[in-house]
């Protein structure tokens, strides 16, 4: 999930478990439809509210791979939508992240979990291709 501020920097969140930087996001519950989970996990995570839900992408094959700390292999499916947070007061979830920020596009950190790098390249490039 992309999340903009008002001034359209992006969220990230230094994750708990890794300590690398990504973007918040999760796995479906049942029943959820993906916009439902995409805003469920920004709340849990950050307390943040979305406005409108934009499909930017879906994301798959040896790019999404990722190991977990306990060991735990997945290959995932990502399902990136862009949205403006509608408000910028976080409440973060020290199990999830330790630290949230909304940093400009050209300042996005180089220690980023690795299935994060393909899903912002891209995203940076669209913001280039709209200039």
């Amino acid at each position: 999930m992309i999340v903009l501020d008002a001034n359209r920097n992006i969220l990230l969140l230094q994750r708990a478990d890794t300590g690398g930087w990504g973007l918040p996001g999760g796995f479906m519950e049942l029943g959820e439809t993906l916009e439902e989970t995409a805003r469920r996990e920004v709340m849990e995570e950050v307390g943040l509210e979305l406005g409108e839900l934009t499909l930017m992408g879906v994301f798959s094959g040896a790019d999404q791979y990722f190991q977990y700390p306990n060991g735990d292999e997945v290959f995932n499916v990502t399902t990136v939508y862009t949205a403006t947070a509608r408000h910028s007061r976080m409440r973060l979830d020290p199990d999830e992240a330790t630290t949230a920020r909304f940093v400009p596009v050209e300042e996005i950190p180089v220690d980023l979990i690795a299935p994060e790098v393909p899903i912002l390249e891209q995203y940076s490039r669209l913001v280039k291709d709209s200039q």
